[in-house]
């Protein structure tokens, strides 16, 4: 079927159920940042395959609600399909609430399946359509119906993480949790986010591209925990260790008729930016709303953990390492596109011990195609690379010892000196951030001006945060901390600096139609000298490859801002030029010399 045609029967579905307006989001049951084969709805409906956007279908009319990101490629992959273009935030471009609440008739019915939508997001429609008398049904999956090859839910095997790689047990983890959980007075904890339950439980899967989780649901009570999940998913050694838990396993989707269930003396503690709006409605007992306790736990790595992490970016930084030898070497000798380089990277990476998978979706952009920020090739839009021009790479690795992501932008034959300009001031704001210190209590807001001064300075900016926390073999793009120079509640970057806590640190400056720079390093979280002022903080760089010393301009760096280039880069000749090649290892060195 032609997305027109599967929008038709839509609409039939529609019709018989008495629907005004169905709503199609981008999610699975656990608001992850990526979905399964098997959530793609709204790519289904839509034809739109972009990670962002939310779908909307009346009666007579179709939107697909994307930001900047994306325009240029929905406007492309939904052209004859039907379905407008709707530009948040450009111009008077209304929300989805507001587009609802003014499009249906009062009396009519909003309907959207209530597991795929965030609580907070059901909580929105509910207050901004019953004050216009439009009624909410939560309960229609309307594109199961219609999607006859829908994927199924993923059935791949999880693997259990033992502590020489976690650092800490489940029964630990589990005591410190239920400390929090009387802390607010609740006996009960219902947990929805893939990664929080991961980490509670020390296990990890493979349900989600790039995102080693598994598809489940955990209830904790004070004396046992009911996980939710397809059980042919897990080994002996898993359903041992959960023995030894007192964790007990249940059909995946058994949770929403389980809720309703719990008796009305407990207390329920749940996290409203971590629960979909289905679950929150089938509670029927006492409701405390709190952040999962887990959220900041896991954030703040264990010594086991941090010494595994270093551990990791040894290992990326050799693979990175390899790949810009090969890149700059090779790129005007042999054909090498942005996707071809892609499959090299994660083929160095592969030659690593303890590599699982890439840790994200692998950005590899070429001269123009990097101005846009979260550039990913495909088949269609993927070019070659050649001289004169930058060539940007955000990629990570997924290891046992844990995950990285690193951007490095490297300079392919020689460019001129207003792009060495742009070059080193994204550099510059990358170290300075990488060397502040600062008092215990700083959030990220706090520091990001550090990172953004070099580019401001030019009267430019980046429309995006400057860093964000790193999962150990989680999310890649993990709570509660960031950098940006502002604060966005719904980002749950809201905590202040804490020891332990691994962050990216990657300023960029992106020229539409031009050019896009981007560095990321990442760093770990440590406290620094304590005195009368109270306890100082700093960061541990954790990244090592070269920054392209081709873009680098010396004149436009501060002496403080080459010292710390020039140790830096002594460090990785020493951390990774041991385990190149004789020839690569000449390179290195040059490509690390001091300036």
């Amino acid at each position: 079927m032609t997305v027109a045609e599967r929008i038709t029967k839509l609409r039939s579905l529609m019709a018989d159920k008495n629907i005004d307006a169905y709503v199609v989001p981008t999610a699975d049951f656990h608001q992850s940042e990526y979905v399964g084969e098997h959530f793609k709805a709204r790519k289904f409906i839509t034809g739109f395959s972009g990670s962002y956007g939310t779908a909307v279908i009346a009666k007579d009319d179709a939107g697909l609600w994307t930001d900047g990101r994306y325009f240029f490629q929905a406007e492309n992959e939904m052209a004859g399909s039907g379905v407008r273009l709707m530009k948040m935030f450009v111009g008077d471009t209304p929300t989805v609430t507001e587009y609802l609440a003014d499009t249906i008739p009062s009396g009519g019915t909003v309907a959207f399946d209530g597991r795929v939508l965030s609580m907070g997001e059901g909580q929105e429609y509910e207050e901004a359509l019953s004050a216009k008398g439009i009624k909410i049904d939560y309960s229609e999956d309307l594109i199961d119906e219609i999607w006859t090859d829908r994927p199924v839910l993923s059935d791949k095997p999880a693997f259990f993480l033992e502590e020489k790689y976690s650092g800490e047990s489940t029964a630990s983890k589990l005591e410190r949790v239920r400390k929090v959980m009387k802390d607010h007075s609740a006996t009960v904890h219902a947990i929805a986010s893939l990664d929080d339950v991961c980490w509670l439980l020390n296990v990890r899967g493979d349900d989600i591209d790039f995102f080693p989780l598994m598809l489940s649901y955990a209830i904790v009570k004070m004396d046992c925990v009911e996980l939710y999940v397809d059980e042919t998913k897990l080994n002996e050694q898993i359903l041992a260790e959960f023995a030894k838990a007192n964790v007990n396993v249940h059909p995946y989707n058994d949770i929403y008729e389980d809720i309703k269930k719990l008796d009305a003396s407990e207390t329920v503690l749940i996290d409203p930016m971590k629960m979909n709006y289905a679950l929150y409605k089938n509670i029927n007992c006492k409701i405390v709303e709190a952040a999962n306790p887990t959220i900041l736990m896991k954030a703040m790595k264990n010594p086991v953990e941090l010494e595994n992490i270093r551990e990791a970016h040894i290992k990326d930084g050799i693979a990175v390492t390899k790949f810009m030898y090969w890149i700059k070497n090779n790129y005007d000798k042999m054909t090498i596109t942005e996707l071809s380089s892609i499959e090299k990277l994660t083929s160095l990476r592969a030659e690593q011990d303890g590599y699982i998978r890439d840790s994200f979706e692998p950005l590899c952009a070429f001269a123009d195609h990097a101005a846009m920020m979260h550039y990913s090739p495909s088949e269609e839009s993927d070019v070659q690379l050649k001289e004169g021009k930058f060539f940007l790479t955000d990629t990570g690795g997924g290891y046992y010892q844990g995950s990285t992501d690193i951007t490095r932008t490297f300079v392919l034959g020689s460019v001129d000196q207003q792009m060495k300009k742009y070059f080193t001031a994204v550099a510059r704001g990358m170290m300075n951030l990488s060397r502040a210190k600062f008092l215990y209590g700083c959030y990220g807001y706090n520091l990001d001006v550090l990172a953004r001064g070099p580019i401001w300075d030019l009267d430019l900016d980046y429309q995006c945060g400057t860093g964000h926390g790193v999962g150990y073999l989680a999310n890649v793009h993990e709570p509660p901390t960031g950098f940006r120079w502002y604060v966005v509640p719904s980002k749950n970057e809201h905590h202040q600096l804490e020891e332990g806590m691994v962050i990216t640190d990657e300023p960029g400056i992106y020229e539409d139609g031009q050019f896009g720079i981007r560095i990321e390093n990442e760093f770990i979280v440590q406290k620094g000298v304590q005195n009368k002022y109270g306890q100082y903080m700093h960061f541990e760089t954790i990244t090592f490859a070269p920054i392209d010393l081709d873009g680098i301009d010396p004149e436009e760096m501060t002496k403080p801002e080459r010292e710390w280039l020039n140790n830096y880069h002594k460090d990785v000749y020493e951390k990774i030029g041991p385990h190149l090649t004789d020839e690569e290892r000449e390179w290195l060195k040059e490509y690390t010399r001091a300036i």
